[in-house]
């Protein structure tokens, strides 16, 4: 019985010692990241001030430059991939690999929406904390936030429990061509990595994260009919033109699909008369045709999102199926355009990961973190390479409003908290048993 009794008060003793120092460690990540705040906010102006537009290669490659000094510095191999081969900058990726704990992939980008010939080229506080800038919020705000928390668990000396592989993107606002060479080296990583983290700024609260994110693809619908004089439509030999096909297709999609869960088509673009062109560089078209004319041509193209690739493909066959039902003496033909951005799907192990960031969250007393309707997300990088690995999370770099317009603004409170949240995260990571 003594035995007994002993044996249970060394483990409740070991446990209460393991939490402890547990606690002891969390706090250490916490003041590192205090510490290290004004510094990381001097690195976000720096780089809020190089112009770094998807097409500016070499304002994309300064800022990689300033991000792989920093890297080297917290004793990480750095190299840049060239963007040659599908016509953009290139990539960063920063690597720092241990025989301990997951590998975990941290992903940013380096571009902006913004080019040089853009209005909107300065960082400008405001408020105190309100950031104004290009690409503060989307997204070198993010890319700071890991940065911070990588350097809290260097200080620490716990950057060896884990393998990290940073991967800054160059052309995540317009990705090179072709798509398969843009994203070769992210997904490579993907399939390197057991979880992925990815930095966007998601719907801009800090009380959400994305576990799931829909994925976008093209769409190009031609139809065409027997030109004639407009007094002759609807005649047996005649029938109704292409716009009325046209027109009775897209409403059919409306119908059928308008309903669907977590999907969205979009016509985004229509041109229809007796003749028509259409540039697909440009996006441009140009039609000809007069109001006593039944149409002959029109050509629509469009997106649609979807939340998996089995509601992608199933999508796609109600499409098809929708364009074979013509009106008399029109036809009509729908492809598809390469996947683009494929669907991040929810998966257990998203939700895993949300549960624990949430806790996280809770236990520095910032509350919890809820999960985004995948209907407000757009597409992000993450989506390449969430179905190759076993956890996935995203949205969790800054806060703010505004992306994409010359009103971007991100707030700086924010950059310390998702910092201390991902440093923790990165912690409780490499200490669970399964990797």
């Amino acid at each position: 019985m003594l035995r007994l009794f002993l044996l249970l008060f060394c483990t409740i003793n070991y446990v209460f010692v393991a939490e402890a120092q547990l606690a002891k460690t969390e706090k250490k990540l916490v003041r590192s990241v205090d510490q290290n705040t004004e510094m990381a906010i001097d690195l976000l102006k720096t780089v809020v001030n190089i112009n770094s537009g998807t097409f500016n290669l070499k304002g994309v490659r300064q800022v990689g430059e300033i991000f792989a000094r920093e890297y080297k510095d917290l004793g990480f191999e750095v190299q840049w991939i060239p963007g040659d081969a599908f016509g953009r900058a290139g990539h960063l990726v920063a690597t720092k690999i241990s025989s301990k704990g997951p590998k975990i992939l941290l992903i940013g980008h380096l571009d902006t929406v913004f080019e040089p010939d853009s209005p909107f080229q300065q960082y400008e506080i405001k408020d105190g904390h309100m950031i104004h800038g290009p690409g503060a919020l989307d997204m070198k705000g993010g890319d700071v936030i890991m940065l911070l928390a990588l350097k809290a668990l260097k200080e620490n000396n716990l950057l060896d429990k884990v393998s990290v592989k940073v991967f800054l993107v160059g052309d995540e606002e317009l990705s090179g061509n072709p798509l398969e060479l843009s994203k070769k080296d992210l997904v490579e990583a993907g399939k390197w990595a057991d979880i992925a983290i990815g930095f966007e700024d998601g719907d801009g609260k800090l009380e959400n994260a994305n576990i799931s994110r829909r994925g976008s693809a093209d769409w190009t619908l031609k139809v065409t009919g027997i030109p004639a004089h407009s007094s002759q439509i609807f005649q047996p030999e005649i029938g109704a033109g292409a716009i009325f096909e046209t027109a009775r297709i897209l409403n059919e999609f409306y119908k059928k699909l308008g309903t669907e869960v977590n999907f969205t088509f979009n016509p985004g673009l229509i041109s229809g008369g007796n003749s028509v062109s259409y540039n697909v560089e440009t996006q441009k078209s140009e039609a000809f045709g007069k109001n006593n004319i039944v149409s002959k041509e029109v050509i629509v193209t469009g997106d649609m999102r979807a939340v998996s690739k089995d509601q992608l493909e199933r999508t796609r066959q109600i499409m098809m199926e929708i364009i074979r039902d013509n009106y008399p003496h029109t036809t009509a033909t729908l492809t598809f355009g390469d996947d683009g951005y494929p669907p991040m799907t929810m998966t257990e192990g998203n939700k895993q990961l949300l549960a624990m960031y949430s806790k996280i969250s809770e236990d520095l007393d910032y509350g919890p973190v809820y999960p985004v309707n995948p209907r407000n997300s757009g597409a992000a990088d993450i989506s390449f390479v969430a179905d190759d690995v076993k956890m996935a999370i995203d949205g969790i770099g800054m806060c703010g409003t505004g992306g994409h317009t010359i009103e971007e603004t991100a707030d700086l409170n924010c950059l310390p908290i998702e910092a201390k949240r991902t440093a923790l995260l990165l912690y409780r990571l490499s200490l669970l048993s399964e990797f």
